[in-house]
């Protein structure tokens, strides 16, 4: 596996510098995956929107996270899960939902639990649902910008679970308590 560098404010390209600045200034520290992003400025901009475009959609707090985390256990992101563990718990998502996603569980609610079937539908199909699929999610109370709004958030897990895979990201320290790993 190559060696991915993962920079500072000092070490980092240019044109990732000011990226890397609007991490700090956010999150009060660079995450180690923006870090390994900074190589390709360009990579670290485009995740950064999208992760901005999500967070503003209509989805709520446990919504967002159930895409986020299906996702990420689905691509089995050693990095991400932690992450987005504690991005839960910062938003004020119960721990059940947390545990239920990381676990591979039944959610507490079968709406979220539509969300989670058609995201994962979304993922493994490589965006092909059937009408069955789009159906059950239409009934469970979404619309077509929430199935646009899943594609968006796609968009970005694929970013940051690929970026970590290659790179073996570490996770960072303050979400090591949230460690992670598929079951068997």
């Amino acid at each position: 596996m190559a060696d991915f560098t993962a920079h500072d404010l000092e070490t980092a390209p240019d044109a990732a510098k000011p990226l890397l600045e609007k991490s700090k200034a956010a999150l009060g520290r660079i995450p180690g995956l923006h870090a390994v992003m900074a190589e390709s400025p360009q990579l670290l901009e485009g995740y950064q929107v999208l992760h901005r475009l999500f967070a503003e959609s209509d989805f709520d707090a446990d919504e967002k996270t159930v895409v986020w985390q299906a996702i990420n256990v689905e691509h089995v992101c050693h990095y991400c899960v932690p992450a987005h563990t504690g991005i839960a718990r910062m938003m004020g998502v119960d721990d059940a939902i947390s545990d239920s996603l990381r676990n591979e569980t039944a959610l507490p609610s079968p709406k979220l639990e539509a969300l989670r079937t058609f995201t994962l539908a979304m993922l493994r199909g490589r965006g092909h649902v059937d009408d069955a699929e789009m159906a059950a999610f239409f009934d469970a109370g979404y619309d077509q910008r929430a199935v646009l709004n899943v594609i968006l958030a796609l968009a970005q897990k694929v970013m940051s679970n690929y970026t970590n895979h290659v790179a073996e990201t570490p996770v960072d320290q303050v979400m090591q308590k949230f460690a992670w790993s598929k079951a068997a």
